[in-house]
C-alpha cells in the first residue's frame, strides 16, 4: 500500500521534486519505507530520478491501472472513490457483484488488467485480452425503484463517449442501446446489472461494467471479430494512456451519477446527438422473431422508435430487444 501512496504523490507532483521527507510526513511512513517503495516502484519499471537535497521525480512509468495512478486524480469523486485493482479476474462485473453482496459502498470501482470471461449482453463474451483494454465496472446503490434505473445504460454510454472525447479528442457514437461505436466499428461494450433484495424486489446495488479497446492492433482480434471491432489506438494511429483514459470516463461517470435522474435531459440531448442507429434499416430481434424496420428516434424514455413496413410504430427498450443494422454491424 505504501508504494501505491508514493506513486500517486509522484504522480501528483510529476515534473517536480519531491523530498523523501515531505513524503514520510505525509503518508505517515518513515524515510526507509518511502525509498523501499521508491526501489519498487523502479523494479517495475518506472523511471525515477534522484537529486540531492531536492528528493524525488517521477519521468515515466509502465501503463498500469492501479490505485497509485488512478486515485489522485480520483480524490474527491463518489465513483472511483474507492479502488479494487487486479492483475487477473474472470469478469470486472462478476467482482464488483460479489463485493456488493460482501457489503461495499458504493463508488467502489473494480479494475482488472485482464478478464478470462468478460460477458457482455445476452451472454456474450468480450474479448479482454491482457494489457491492452480498459476493464472496470463501477458499483452504485440508488435509492430507487427498479424501473427508474432502467435507462441508466444510456446514460453510461453518454458518459464513456464524453471520457474518450477529453482523453483522446475524439467522440464515439453509440449504437442503440449499449455498443460505443468509431468508424463504423466496435469500440467499446457495456453491461449493466442490477441486484434486488429478495424478500421486496427492491433496488440493492446497480453494477455498470465498462469494457474498452484500447491499443489492440488488427491481429488482437478474433477472426470472426476482426472486421467489426477497432481499437482507440487503431483509429488515432499511437498508443492511449490507459490509466489517464481511466481517469477521464470514471470522473464522465460520477458526473452522470451525481446527476441521475434529474439531468435526463441533458443526457437524452447527448444521446439523441451521439446515437448512430437512428435513421437507418434495423432488425428488431427477439428471442423468436427477427423483423426488419426503420428505426425514427430515441423517445423520451431512452427507447427506441421502430417503423415497420405496414407504417406501424413501436418502441422498444433495451431489456426486451437487440438492433442489428441491416447492411453491416451498425
Amino acid at each position: 500500500m505504501s508504494r501505491e501512496k508514493v506513486l500517486s504523490l509522484l504522480r501528483e507532483r510529476q515534473g517536480d521534486y519531491l523530498s523523501g521527507e515531505a513524503m514520510s510526513r505525509e503518508l505517515g511512513i518513515s524515510r526507509a519505507g518511502v525509498w523501499k517503495a521508491i526501489e519498487g516502484l523502479r523494479q517495475e519499471g518506472y523511471t525515477i530520478s534522484s537529486a540531492p537535497n531536492r528528493g524525488y521525480r517521477l519521468e515515466a512509468g509502465p501503463d498500469r491501472l492501479r490505485a497509485g495512478e488512478l486515485s489522485g486524480p480520483l480524490s474527491g469523486s463518489l465513483v472511483g472513490g474507492s479502488l479494487l485493482c487486479l492483475d487477473v479476474i474472470d469478469s470486472t462485473n462478476t467482482e464488483c457483484k460479489r463485493q456488493a453482496m460482501a457489503g461495499a459502498a458504493e463508488g467502489l470501482v473494480v479494475t482488472a488488467e485482464e478478464q478470462t470471461g468478460g460477458r457482455g449482453r445476452r451472454g456474450r463474451s468480450f474479448q479482454s485480452p491482457r494489457g491492452k483494454g480498459l476493464y472496470l465496472s463501477a458499483l452504485l446503490r440508488p435509492r430507487l425503484e427498479p424501473a427508474q434505473v432502467a435507462n441508466f445504460t444510456a446514460w453510461v454510454a453518454v458518459a464513456v463517449c464524453d471520457g474518450i472525447q477529453a482523453a483522446c479528442g475524439l467522440r464515439p457514437q453509440i449504437k442503440w442501446t449499449n455498443d460505443i461505436i468509431l468508424n463504423g466499428k466496435k469500440l467499446v461494450g457495456i453491461l449493466t446489472e442490477l441486484g434486488l433484495v429478495s424478500e421486496s424486489n427492491d433496488l440493492d446495488y446497480l453494477v455498470t461494467g465498462i469494457g474498452v479497446n484500447v491499443n489492440q492492433s488488427a491481429g488482437d482480434f478474433d477472426p470472426e471479430i476482426r472486421d467489426m471491432a477497432t481499437s482507440l489506438a487503431l483509429a488515432l494511429g499511437r498508443p492511449v494512456r490507459r490509466s489517464e483514459l481511466a481517469v477521464q470516463i470514471i470522473r464522465a461517470l460520477d458526473r452522470a451519477y451525481a446527476g441521475f435522474p434529474q439531468n435526463q435531459g441533458e443526457y437524452l440531448e447527448k444521446y439523441r446527438a451521439d446515437c448512430i442507429t437512428i435513421g437507418r434499416q434495423v432488425q428488431v430481434i427477439t428471442p423468436i422473431s427477427r423483423r426488419e424496420g426503420f428505426a425514427v428516434a430515441v423517445d423520451d424514455g431512452f427507447d427506441l422508435l421502430v417503423q415497420f413496413p405496414d407504417g406501424t410504430e413501436e418502441a422498444f427498450s433495451s431489456g426486451e430487444v437487440s438492433v442489428r443494422g441491416m447492411y453491416g454491424y451498425v
